[in-house]
């Protein structure tokens, strides 16, 4: 089984001096291939300026009518951005972890005002900064392999990549308790959730590429699209939506310990177990990024991330779950009651001249 087209030989390609990502032209489709494979794709610095680059290019040229993005191996598209260089440019002072999000973001809203059809497999495991380089996208195409989701919160952190404008628009609080547990989500709940528009099987992947080098994307995609599964989420819409229903963590938090259901009570076991920091400021970002646009999003969550870049549960979210694997980080504060609005508040101010400063589509082109 396979995520993806196969390997050609005959057609123009390229890449980058590692080969961490390639382009590749086929017919009127670009294709573009995360290429770390035994690291599920996971996405790095120079892969993000390489696709901003690309993509870019391909926009002005008439050749190219439609951008398909898929990852290679059997594992999934992306299993999100590098969190392994990360926390270690967090030792070093997080200097690099900044430039590499500024220009991620900046490619996050290129793909989400991209004037072709840009196609995402979103195949396999699709999370974090995977989210941001496939559900920005026009087409966006989950399978029965898919496991998709922000699990940020596991290691201190909170999502990005515009996932708080995503999970903003999910249906009732779905998005509210997608983004506080870092669920692990099938492509039936990504596309209740708004994440995906197209359920396909993994196994049609490789011949829905071969038709979208010739045919309209649209067209492509609706001859290979099945009916998906149920949502096991848009099956907990009830507890969900009362339990999630407030603008405090700490409220939230109570009212899933009281509800009367074992699904509510496991939700409660897992945000208990995340950083009490990062679950009120993920649902801070959430309540604030209603009604902005997705430039503004980004903009909040770079102050955000810099933020967290200087403080300590991050680095120690991805030393536990990543790096000594002992699954249990030391939370600083460790209760949710310990984080005050005001220590929230300090999140979101303005970050001066280093603020990411991007422009909407429509005045980058004037």
């Amino acid at each position: 089984m396979t995520a993806g087209p196969t390997p050609r030989t005959n057609t123009a390609s390229s890449a980058t001096p590692t080969d961490e990502v390639l382009f590749e032209r086929r017919g009127h489709l670009g294709v573009i291939t995360l290429n770390r494979p035994r690291a599920v794709n996971a996405l790095t610095a120079g892969m993000a300026a390489a696709m901003l680059d690309q993509l870019t290019a391909w926009e002005d040229d008439d050749g190219v009518a439609t951008v398909l993005v898929h990852g290679a191996g059997e594992r999934g598209l992306c299993a999100g951005g590098d969190i392994v260089a990360i926390y270690e440019d967090m030792l070093a002072g997080g200097e690099a972890t900044a430039d590499f999000w500024r220009t991620e973001y900046q490619l996050n809203a290129l793909i989400a005002g991209y004037s072709k059809p840009y196609v995402a497999f979103m195949d396999g495991l699709v999370l974090g900064g995977g989210v941001g380089i496939s559900a920005h996208g026009s087409v966006r195409v989950v399978t029965e392999r898919t496991r998709t989701g922000m699990p940020e919160t596991t290691i201190g952190f909170v999502p990005d990549v515009g996932g708080t404008l995503l999970l903003s628009r999910s249906p009732g609080e779905s998005g509210t308790h997608a983004a506080l547990t870092g669920a692990h989500l099938s492509g039936a709940d990504a596309l209740f959730l708004g994440l995906a528009d197209h359920f396909v099987s993994s196994g049609n992947l490789p011949a829905l590429a071969a038709a979208l080098e010739t045919e309209a994307a649209e067209d492509a995609v609706g001859r290979f699209a099945e009916e998906p599964p149920a949502s096991a989420l848009a099956g907990q819409r009830d507890w969900i939506d009362s339990c999630y229903a407030s603008d405090d963590a700490e409220d939230i938090f109570r009212r899933l310990r009281t509800f009367d259901g074992e699904a509510a009570g496991e939700a409660a076991d897992t945000i208990e177990a995340k950083s009490p920091t990062a679950v009120k400021v993920a649902l801070a970002s959430l309540r604030r990024a209603r009604g902005l646009s997705l430039e503004e999003v980004l903009a909040e969550e770079y102050r955000v991330g810099l933020r967290f870049l200087a403080g300590a549960d991050f680095r120690e979210g991805i030393r536990a779950q990543v790096v000594d694997k002992d699954r249990n980080p030391q939370w600083k504060p460790a209760a949710l009651h310990e984080v005050s609005a005001a220590d929230v508040a300090r999140f979101f101010e303005p970050l001066g001249d280093r603020e990411l400063n991007l422009q909407a589509k429509e005045a980058r082109n004037v």
